[in-house]
Parts: C-alpha cells; sequence; structure tokens
C-alpha cells in the first residue's frame, strides 16, 4: 500500500452505512502521485500526496 513520503497519508478503511444502518467494508484512498523530488541533495522518486505538493512541503526536482 502506498505512503506519501511527507505527510504519511495512505488508504483509509471503514464502514459504508446504508440508511437501514446496514454495515459494509470500504475505503477511502488518498490522491498520491509518484513526483520526482529532492531529498538530502539527492533526486528521487516518491509518493506524494496532493496537499503536500500544494502546501509546498516538497521541493520537486
Amino acid at each position: 500500500m502506498a505512503r506519501c513520503a511527507f505527510t504519511g497519508k495512505s488508504t483509509a478503511f471503514g464502514n459504508k452505512v446504508s440508511h437501514a444502518v446496514n454495515k459494509s467494508r470500504r475505503k477511502w484512498k488518498s490522491n498520491l502521485q509518484r513526483v520526482r523530488v529532492k531529498i538530502d541533495g539527492q533526486v528521487k522518486r516518491v509518493y506524494v500526496s496532493t496537499k503536500a505538493l500544494r502546501s509546498g512541503l516538497v521541493e520537486r526536482a
């Protein structure tokens, strides 16, 4: 399972609850992109959430 290298976000799990309160398992997938970033002066390709990209946490290469 992919995880954001900066925020740690990954897939969240929970229940889908119908009007009749029947429950079944579901997933919320985080919006992860595979981008080239500079980490410790080296260029690496890692998964980054779009929230981290927009907020400026990431220095792209």
